[in-house]
């Protein structure tokens, strides 16, 4: 997906245009960037290129990638321009990188809740090491600002309807693996803290909701993409949980905004929740939304609670309602609702 997707290129003719990100920072810089096959890290990493395009602002992109292949044939249509470069390798282990780095943009890690539970172990691994390398990386090119993209899931299973600030406590179960992911990201937090504490690292930490827009990968497993797919293909909504679980959720060029916007405060060493509030709602209510009003009736949701061996891969039943006035102070908002989160994907696929 490129420029000639209509909705694409409004999404990035928005970012490179919004007035809270201070866009002369990042002229003539280097970003170096994990997690750009990625939904956001793709959209995050074709800004950027677009920003080049568009003001001529001369950011060299670098990019750590697990399958070179796969991330030239995302990126074929970009590898025209000459601002950015590929590097093949693991979190975990990684060639030396020669060049000078201004920032770091750190996104990859595992995002599938059936590898949580198939593969506890790889999860943490992969985030915990790969994230202590991605910091010393920071820490060895001096570098002017770095962000680490965290998860809501931090803030475990909330039984009450309340709103959850960064201080808010967290309530995880180490006993099991799915808990894996939290408590991965939990403790990748912590080492950006002690970066930041005992080597100056300036690093700052978005915990992101769900996030979704165009571009969502084919063989996504999570609950938005499994409503889209039903809907594509005109079939009811089939829930495998009672679906009261509440949270908000966010799209994909608002994430890139608040990565930005944080990125280039020159305040370190802090943790910002990133939402769109106005889209809380239970998993039910999602369902609902996009069964009758996007596409008009013509599916039902129904609920079959026969597969007790799948609800393992979900957290239990909780409400994340993310306190976002942290980064709105800051100057981000976030500019698209639910409901036309879901129409924008629909329309970038006509």
């Amino acid at each position: 997906m490129w420029l000639e997707n209509k909705v694409f290129k409004e999404d990035m003719d928005y970012i490179i245009n919004v007035d809270f990100i201070d866009w002369s920072k990042l002229n003539n810089k280097t970003i170096f960037i994990t997690g750009a096959t990625g939904l956001i890290g793709y959209y995050l990493t074709c800004a950027l290129l677009y920003r080049n395009m568009v003001f001529n602002s001369q950011i060299k992109i670098i990019v750590l990638v697990r399958n070179m292949a796969k991330a030239k044939q995302m990126f074929s249509t970009q590898l025209n321009y000459n601002n950015i470069n590929f590097i093949e390798g693991e979190l975990e282990n990684f060639p030396d990188i020669v060049e000078n780095i201004d920032y770091i943009i750190h996104g990859a890690g595992p995002t599938d809740s059936r590898y949580f539970v198939e593969y506890p172990v790889e999860t943490i691994k992969t985030s915990v090491f790969g994230t202590i390398n991605i910091l010393e990386l920071a820490r060895q090119k001096n570098i002017s600002g770095m962000i680490y993209l965290s998860s809501m899931e931090v803030y475990g299973v909330n039984k009450k309807e309340e709103k959850i600030n960064e201080s808010h406590e967290c309530d995880l179960d180490t006993t099991l693996a799915r808990n894996s992911y939290p408590e991965s990201k939990r403790i990748c937090e912590n080492l950006c803290a002690s970066f930041h504490s005992e080597y100056e690292v300036p690093v700052n930490i978005l915990r992101l909701t769900q996030t979704f827009g165009p571009g969502i990968d084919k063989n996504d497993n999570r609950v938005f993409a499994q409503f889209l797919k039903a809907y594509f293909n005109e079939q009811d909504i089939i829930l495998k949980t009672p679906g009261r679980t509440c949270r908000s959720y966010l799209y994909t060029a608002d994430a890139v905004t608040a990565i930005l916007a944080v990125l280039l405060c020159e305040k370190y060493n802090n943790v910002y929740n990133c939402a769109n509030e106005d889209t809380y709602c239970s998993i039910l209510d999602m369902a609902n939304l996009v069964a009758n009003e996007i596409s008009k009736s013509n599916i039902n949701v129904k609920i079959n609670l026969d597969n007790t061996e799948l609800l393992k891969q979900y957290m239990e039943e909780t409400y994340i309602n993310l306190d976002t006035t942290k980064i709105k102070n800051s100057g981000w908002l976030a500019s698209v609702n639910l409901k036309n989160i879901f129409n924008r994907i629909i329309d970038s696929n006509n």
